[in-house]
């Protein structure tokens, strides 16, 4: 359990098994009224391409998730979630450069915390683009990889696209073809294209 901004927050830390982390990553879950947790594969699949790569990965739970305390915030309170998971980070690993990471909803959390804070990057995986497209906040500075399906149910690829290009500079936006939006039978994929994003830039 870490504390939150309005209680404790269920979290799993997850840690490299040989040496000291190089780098430090918060991993955001999708929706937690559609089913999301910490557990979701997807997010998952994120913590275990930082974690290849030699990085600590937490993933928490948002307010009112499992045993989480508070209640669902429609996605305000949330991105403070996201903000305390970092300061958690950032107080056990002082001098490592930390990452912001998401999927789906926890995509467009990542999002907006790394608008607030200065990140050493941000993976944002079908990224629930209404949650954010229409925000006037600056765009994170940071290296920025965008994946999406172009068959997903959910976050429509033509959206996200659409919103991307309005991006200047623009972040990485990587579309694999015939993926939806829980990645069935493409996670591998997921995490191998995450970890070289991450190798890329410094890790």
């Amino acid at each position: 359990m870490l504390t939150g901004p309005v209680g404790q927050l269920e979290a799993v830390l997850d840690l490299p098994r040989d040496g000291a982390p190089a780098a430090a990553a918060v991993v955001c879950h999708p929706h937690p009224q559609h089913g999301g947790t910490l557990h979701n594969k997807v997010a998952h699949t994120l913590a275990r391409a930082f974690v290849g790569k030699g990085c600590a990965a937490l993933r928490f739970n948002f307010r009112g998730t499992e045993a989480s305390e508070g209640g669902y915030d429609a996605g305000m309170g949330e991105v403070d979630d996201a903000l305390a998971a970092a300061g958690y980070l950032a107080a056990r690993f002082p001098d490592l450069p930390q990452w912001m990471a998401g999927f789906s909803f926890g995509a467009a959390m990542a999002i907006k915390a790394a608008q607030r804070n200065a990140f050493a990057g941000l993976v944002s995986v079908a990224p629930a683009v209404e949650r954010f497209a229409a925000d006037p906040a600056p765009q994170p500075g940071c290296p920025w990889l965008i994946v999406q399906g172009d068959v997903d149910e959910l976050v429509d690829v033509d959206d996200t696209i659409a919103w991307f290009n309005t991006l200047e500079p623009g972040p990485e936006l990587v579309v694999l073809e015939d993926v939806e939006h829980f990645f069935h039978g493409r996670l591998s994929e997921l995490r191998e294209l995450v970890a070289g994003f991450v190798t890329v830039h410094g890790v």
